[in-house]
């Protein structure tokens, strides 16, 4: 599943960087096209191709291609950092949604179903229900009920000690979001910095402070930072809806363990 994740991620990344590339060199192929008609155009055709261009000037601009444009002058070397972060992130979080959703079990039923299986054929029957049945709380009951034997002491040790790694196996891959929230933002702002380095580098050439010489840096610094705020704030909802999710199937997971002892423990006064 990870590697399906990895492959579409790095697909996705090809695919934009060749769009981007290739909006380009539509530009520059416009751009040089609308220089020859402006030269081969005599003077008395020049004032109705002005008002034509500002017309096509005006004319609104698809969301797609203003993204593309976006992330063309905020500059390809940060921006695909941004980029980068978003993806493996969305990955990550696609990855764990899902795993988290089969990961449920309607601990209601498991439970009756687990005590028919020990009133009707007894533990092993108990067992087969809980080899049959997905999720974590299945294979807590699995493990509780195949050291029933010992006790009913060292079942419940046993049904702690594996709802610890249960537990572990919900939370991974949460490391790797918190750091892609963390560096989208910290990319943006080094973009930040880079554009303003930018802004001043061009009034010493200059030698004088103007709005021509600084619009470029700063407008590099603003698309970046906005970029990886962005990708911050998407991430983080799909992590908070993560860490809910997980918490939710944990208290679920110790009621239900805390409901089969008592199961447990009816059955063993029966016999």
């Amino acid at each position: 599943m990870k590697k399906l994740f990895a492959f579409l991620a790095v697909f996705g990344m090809l695919s934009y960087g060749a769009n981007a590339v290739y909006a380009q060199e539509e530009e520059s192929v416009a751009g040089e096209a609308t220089e020859q008609v402006a030269e081969e155009t005599p003077a008395s055709e020049e004032p109705a191709m002005a008002v034509e261009e500002t017309t096509q000037a005006e004319a609104p601009k698809g969301i797609h291609k203003q993204i593309k444009a976006k992330f063309i002058e905020g500059g390809a070397m940060f921006m695909s950092f941004v980029l980068l972060a978003l993806i493996f992130g969305l990955a990550i979080c696609i990855e764990r949604i899902i795993y988290l959703n089969l990961a449920s079990t309607n601990t209601k039923k498991l439970l009756q179903n687990i005590e028919n299986a020990l009133n009707d054929g007894g533990v092993e029957a108990a067992k087969e229900v809980c080899r049959n049945t997905r999720g974590p709380v299945a294979s807590i009951f699995y493990q509780g009920l195949d050291r029933f034997d010992e006790g009913i002491e060292v079942v419940e040790k046993s049904v702690i000690s594996y709802g610890s790694v249960q537990m572990g196996l919900l939370e991974k891959g949460l490391t790797w979001i918190s750091l892609f929230i963390a560096l989208a933002p910290m990319l943006g702002f080094m973009g930040t910095v880079i554009g303003m380095i930018e802004a001043f580098d061009n009034i010493q050439a200059m030698g004088t402070i103007s709005a021509t010489a600084v619009a470029g840096g700063i407008k590099v610094a603003l698309i970046t930072t906005v970029s990886g705020l962005i990708v911050a704030i998407i991430l983080q909802v799909f992590y908070n809806y993560i860490v809910s999710k997980i918490d939710g199937i944990v208290n679920t997971m110790e009621d239900a363990s805390i409901s089969l002892l008592d199961i447990l423990v009816k059955y063993n006064m029966k016999k």
